[in-house]
Formats: C-alpha cells, sequence, structure tokens
C-alpha cells in the first residue's frame, strides 16, 4: 500500500529506504511514498494527490502480480503501466469529438432542422 510522510527536499525521483512516519509533507512539497513495496521521495504542490496517485500505481501492480507468476517488480511496473495506459486511451477515445466528417454531417443535419423550424413558425 502507498503511504506518505515527511521528508528533507530532494530533487526529482528519488529512491530510499523504507520510513515509518506518519503521512505529512514538509514545507517545499517533498512526499514520501511506497509502491510495491520500494519507497520514493516526490515533491508536488498537492500531496494527497500525490499519495491517491502512488496508491493507484501500488494498486495496478499489486493487481498484476496477483495475476501473474512474474516477481521481477520492473516487469510488474511495465505491465501495470500498459494497464494504465489502455484505461487512458479508452477513456481518451470516450472523451474525444467526434471525426471531421460526423460534425460535418452534423452541422448539415442541424442546420436542415433549422430551416424545417424555420418554415413551421412561419405557416404556423
Amino acid at each position: 500500500m502507498a503511504t506518505a510522510s515527511k521528508q528533507p527536499p530532494t530533487d526529482a525521483l528519488t529512491k530510499d529506504a523504507p520510513a515509518k512516519d506518519a503521512p505529512a509533507t514538509n514545507a517545499v512539497g517533498s512526499v514520501r511514498v511506497e509502491i510495491f513495496d520500494q519507497v520514493y521521495n516526490l515533491r508536488g504542490s498537492d500531496a494527497d494527490y500525490i499519495l491517491k496517485l502512488a496508491e493507484y500505481v501500488d494498486g495496478k501492480m499489486r493487481a498484476v502480480s496477483d495475476q501473474t507468476s512474474t516477481v521481477d517488480s520492473v516487469r510488474l511496473a511495465v505491465l501495470a503501466a500498459l494497464n494504465i495506459a489502455d484505461e487512458y486511451h479508452l477513456l481518451k477515445r470516450r472523451l474525444e469529438p467526434t471525426s471531421p466528417d460526423a460534425r460535418l454531417r452534423a452541422s448539415k443535419l442541424t442546420s436542415a432542422l433549422d430551416e424545417v423550424l424555420k418554415d413551421t413558425r412561419r405557416t404556423g
């Protein structure tokens, strides 16, 4: 499970020995998280969000670990990253605007509907 704790300032992402401190951040926003039994110091402005992301990645890695016989943490991380990328692209595809052809067709249909409605308003 991902956890956070107070840490001295660090540059970027580093891996250290595990810590047992309570979840917190220091003044410059360094957050200590644990992902799949590895501890990382992460910097950011929102410690709760960083912790939530770390918990999500940790959960994905543990789910992949439970479903495979792989014990190599690098391999598990890559498989978890592929699962996360798949989720991202499925959501992105769902949220992306439709194709230019579909937008053009919708625009033409909207114009045609506007013309019909305009004519029916005139004729009552």
